[in-house]
């Protein structure tokens, strides 16, 4: 027998997720955060609703989806539609907002990585290589500023800038890509769980960033990478290269996000005042040595327990 208010419900939040998708793609400017509510539908009814009507739901939104956006709208309701999916269904089952965070920022990265394959197998368009022409361009036209200027002698350091540049973006888009995902599906989060909840959908609150506890094995992959890049030393331009110094990349900015909490977590038992270490994060970003001084702080943490050990002594 068909639920006649879960068949209303969903036809309502189908017809609110194409309203969405339409005005993303004919309104650029209002689109840009749009984007990041069209998920909205999808964790509204997967929270409610079982897997089947679930993947009713998903198959009813494939086909909106192509007929109010074409490929494009297509494209928007595979990336945010089965995030929101993912999220919906895990918030279902109870799961903590960061189990949620990481297996919803997997799913955005996979499909992220899907419409890269596509966009370059099918449409032939390479996002990277169109960003080396375009950083190609801007330095032929510094080029000509300089002879202008009477400063020719800048042009041979502009280019060694922008080849090191280059190779930078080319060796880290992959971990380039998996910061990304997080950083929307964060952005998602924080948009769409406010409006969620008003819905009937009970999300639990973020804990306090201070008691933030990354996994310990993270120390053990640091070292795998670390030891590889030492024992192997791999040439540039390879894909053990490209693995290990993104992997490197990836697991060294969680250590640090690690080192932060640490550090918050310290000064709150100090009762210092937070804009001490908003200060602190600042220079992070800004000095190498702050930088790597919060790294050691995060390594501590997850390998000697000193957050701990702190607790005890007070």
């Amino acid at each position: 027998m068909i639920d006649v208010r879960k068949l209303t419900e969903g036809a309502v939040l189908l017809a609110a997720f194409a309203a969405l998708l339409l005005i993303t793609i004919s309104v650029p400017p209002l689109g840009v955060i749009l984007v990041l509510v069209i998920p909205l539908p999808f964790i509204i009814f997967s929270y409610k609703n079982n897997l089947k009507l679930i993947v009713a739901f998903v198959v009813a939104a494939t086909f909106i989806s192509f007929i109010a956006g074409s490929l494009m709208g297509l494209g928007m309701m595979l990336l945010y539609g089965f995030a929101g999916v993912v999220i919906g269904y895990l918030l279902q089952k109870g799961k903590s907002r960061t189990f949620i965070l990481i297996a919803s920022s997997l799913t955005l990265l996979a499909g992220l990585v899907i419409m890269y394959a596509f966009v370059v197998g099918f449409m032939k368009m390479d996002i990277i290589h169109e960003l080396t022409k375009a950083l190609n361009e801007s330095v032929k036209n510094s080029e000509e500023m300089l002879k202008a200027m009477g400063r020719a002698d800048q042009i041979e350091k502009i280019k060694e800038q922008n080849s090191l540049m280059l190779k930078q973006i080319k060796t880290l888009a992959p971990s380039g890509l998996i910061f990304s995902s997080i950083a929307f599906t964060f952005l998602i989060q924080w948009l769409c769980f406010p409006i969620a909840k008003r819905f009937g959908v009970n999300v639990e609150p973020w804990g306090h960033f201070r008691n933030l506890a990354l996994p310990k094995s993270l120390l053990w992959y640091y070292l795998i990478a670390l030891g590889a890049m030492l024992l192997f030393h791999p040439q540039e331009g390879t894909y053990i290269y490209s693995v290990l110094i993104n992997a490197r990349s990836v697991v060294e900015t969680m250590i640090l996000v690690q080192g932060v909490a640490l550090l918050f977590f310290l000064f709150h038992q100090r009762s210092v005042a937070k804009g001490l270490g908003v200060f602190v994060v600042i220079l992070t970003f800004m000095i190498p040595l702050v930088r790597y001084i919060i790294m050691l702080l995060g390594i501590t943490d997850l390998g000697f327990n000193f957050r701990k050990q702190f607790e005890k002594k007070e």
